[in-house]
């Protein structure tokens, strides 16, 4: 059985009419199809076995096992996981075993969407994959890591495919208009900023820009063709920048965490352009300012207490007034937080009390720190031995509150913590 053998022809679009054939003609990925690379020695050398293509909407999944089906001596079935059961795995599975005891051929199964597959149906793979009878190839834009099952996980190669380079989208625009299934003998050329702006509005996402590719050609350019593509005609006919996003994917949390990194990092230009590209891609803003009341205390800390009181603030009035004005005071508290002076003493002073209790068990509270007792209504028992710092010069007398010596905070000399590392520094005199 041919792959991708149903539909298609002149009707089909652009990107797949134009798809790679052979493993020289895919752009992009050269981490893994440059030559001397494993998915390349794996193709050429026809030694596959099971795997699993993870990444981004158009960074080239589908064309590698395109380039697989037409590359490599094996019979070829397809499934979408969208569409696909049990039942499919089965027919599929009965037919290999025909192919392989009559033929002596094997079968490729090629699964698009893997991750949509719930564990009953990815386990019905596993036989077929461990006794040989599949070769497994699936594809899928989530972390396999998170979505697949580890029975699953342990029997497949797992290779994850980059958003395609500007260079890589720009070789591909090219080869469409001068391909026999594309736009050649058209006359169909395109300027250098049209290049550039497909470029820069299809995020990485081979499949968007040849749509926003053919989308110009058959809206704008005349039946007799021979055309100039500019910036401007491309604009007239394509929709805004693609904002590639997924609050369950990659995507979210690459951003979110290019979000905090960049506001650790003080840079707040980089701060700014992450929580704009949130908000853009229809991140919940309640999310956004709950992950910057976190950075607050955990990269800010106490070098700038109040850099928590701004967070606090964002977040309640984001509650009260809503989007978009809400954005305001997000801006305004990624800017302070950005810009704060950085501790993480509160996270590492937590992190070592907690190690201290798990290794050597709870410490029991000393006698003279416990809660005063009352004998009757009105008459207090004053346990001995407490002393009420309030009752001292500056408000401070050393006295025992552990039992022994344990050490789990040292300020970190930064902004505001200058001044505790002072303060404390003095109570050691006083002592």
């Amino acid at each position: 059985m041919e792959l991708f053998e149903t539909g298609g022809g002149k009707f089909a679009p652009l990107a797949y009419r134009i798809s790679p054939k052979h493993i020289g003609d895919v752009a992009g990925q050269e981490h893994l199809l440059s030559e001397g690379k494993v998915l390349h020695r794996i193709i050429t050398g026809d030694r596959l076995s099971s795997m699993i293509l993870y990444g981004p909407p158009g960074c080239g999944k589908t064309v590698i096992a395109r380039v697989i089906a037409s590359q490599t001596k094996s019979e070829y079935e397809r499934l979408n996981a969208v569409t696909a059961g049990v039942g499919d795995i089965r027919e599929i599975s009965k037919k290999a075993k025909e192919r392989q005891n009559l033929y002596g051929r094997r079968t490729v199964l090629f699964i698009d969407e893997i991750h949509r597959f719930n564990k009953s149906q990815q386990d019905a793979l596993l036989p077929d994959i461990e006794d040989g009878t599949l070769i497994f190839i699936g594809a899928t834009t989530n972390n396999p890591y998170y979505y697949i099952n580890q029975p699953l996980l342990s029997r497949c190669h797992i290779f994850k495919l980059n958003p395609l380079s500007g260079g890589a989208l720009k070789t591909i625009i090219k080869r469409a208009l001068s391909h026999p299934e594309g736009y050649a003998g058209s006359g169909i050329e395109i300027s250098d900023d049209a290049l550039d702006y497909i470029t820069r509005i299809s995020g990485g996402d081979a499949r968007r820009a040849l749509n926003i590719l053919e989308m110009a050609v058959e809206s704008s350019v005349p039946s007799a063709g021979g055309a100039v593509l500019t910036e401007e005609s491309i604009k007239r006919t394509s929709a805004s920048v693609t904002i590639p996003f997924d609050r369950q994917g990659d995507y979210h949390y690459d951003i979110i965490s290019a979000f905090i990194k960049s506001m650790r990092g003080s840079d707040v230009d980089a701060s700014l352009y992450w929580l704009a590209r949130l908000i853009v891609a229809g991140e919940d803003p309640l999310f956004i300012a709950r992950r910057i009341a976190i950075f607050s205390a955990e990269d800010v800390g106490c070098a700038d207490p109040q850099a928590i009181q701004v967070a606090a603030s964002a977040l309640s009035i984001l509650e009260h007034i809503g989007m978009p004005e809400g954005q305001i005071p997000l801006a305004m508290a990624v800017i302070y937080n950005a810009s704060a002076p950085k501790s993480n003493t509160a996270v590492t002073g937590l992190a070592l009390a907690r190690e201290e209790i798990e290794k050597n068990g709870p410490l029991p509270v000393l006698p003279h720190l416990v809660e005063p007792e009352y004998k009757s209504a009105g008459e207090k028992k004053i346990r001995s031995g407490y002393l009420y710092p309030h009752d001292f010069p500056d408000h401070f007398v050393k006295q025992d509150y552990l039992g022994r010596p344990l050490k789990f905070y040292t300020p970190s000399g930064s902004g505001y913590e200058k001044k505790i590392a002072e303060f404390l520094k003095q109570l050691k005199k006083e002592d």
